[in-house]
């Protein structure tokens, strides 16, 4: 009943990342056959259901009161929630940890064993959604201007929370990395924010796909070798693998 539990979780918080999510792809990420899905959704009551091969949320139990956080498809859902346990495997009881903003971040925090006790700093709304649901974990939301595209909140004033706050562990995302640009991402104001998270923790470790390799875009938050830990879902190219300590799915 554990387990089946645990499966449902999972693939409710996948359908806060995204609309629908195929029976095949939902398998392959639990690690189960497609029959085992079927049996957990016919004999556990839970907001969703299996319609026309999808997983999608039941239509009769979606009010008006819905809290959508991504308009978009979620994609590489397989590869993030690897990633994500090979991140979260690095919370350890007692962290003070704070989560950037991102599509894989809220992976992580999902992927954090409920027992654990620590202590959570983030900025985005949507992983505030997943680590207020953890009971032993202590959130701390940063507050500031809200941003829909995002779901990210802008510090307003000079001394924010993070200004206030020494982690010991930094989860970072990026939209690109490379060598000689360093690692950047879209937006400005985020790109401060990690800047800032950076500054104030014992250990940065950066969280990226393959596919930000040899990417720059025009936000830059800091050269490669200011991070300690690279988690990437392959393993990354030699050049970078060579200037920083790497963690990989493969």
């Amino acid at each position: 009943m554990d387990k089946m539990n645990s499966r449902i979780q999972k693939l409710e918080f996948l359908l806060k990342q995204m609309d629908k999510i195929h029976l095949r792809e939902a398998a392959e990420i639990l690690k189960v056959s497609e029959m085992t899905i079927r049996r957990d959704l016919s004999s556990c009551a839970s907001s969703i259901i299996l319609l026309g091969g999808y997983i999608v949320k039941d239509p009769k139990k979606q009010g008006n009161k819905q809290y959508q956080i991504f308009e978009h498809q979620g994609k590489n859902t397989a590869e993030k929630m690897q990633l994500a346990k090979i991140a979260a495997s690095l919370v350890e009881e007692g962290d003070v940890v704070f989560f950037d903003c991102g599509s894989t971040i809220p992976f992580i925090a999902t992927e954090i064993d409920h027992h654990l006790n620590f202590t959570a700093v983030c900025c985005s709304i949507n992983t505030f959604l997943i680590l207020q649901e953890k009971p032993n974990c202590e959130v701390i939301l940063c507050g500031g201007r809200y941003s829909r595209h995002n779901a990210f909140l802008t510090p307003i004033q000079s001394q924010t929370e993070l200004e206030m706050i020494r982690t010991n562990k930094a989860f970072i995302s990026a939209a690109g990395v490379d060598l000689k640009q360093g690692v950047t991402c879209f937006n400005f104001d985020e790109a401060r924010v990690k800047q800032v998270a950076m500054a104030r923790t014992q250990q940065s470790i950066l969280v990226v796909d393959h596919a930000k390799f040899h990417q720059i875009q025009q936000a830059y938050i800091a050269n490669l070798d200011a991070f300690d830990i690279l988690i990437c879902d392959q393993p990354a190219p030699t050049e970078f693998a060579d200037q920083i300590i790497t963690c990989t799915t493969k």
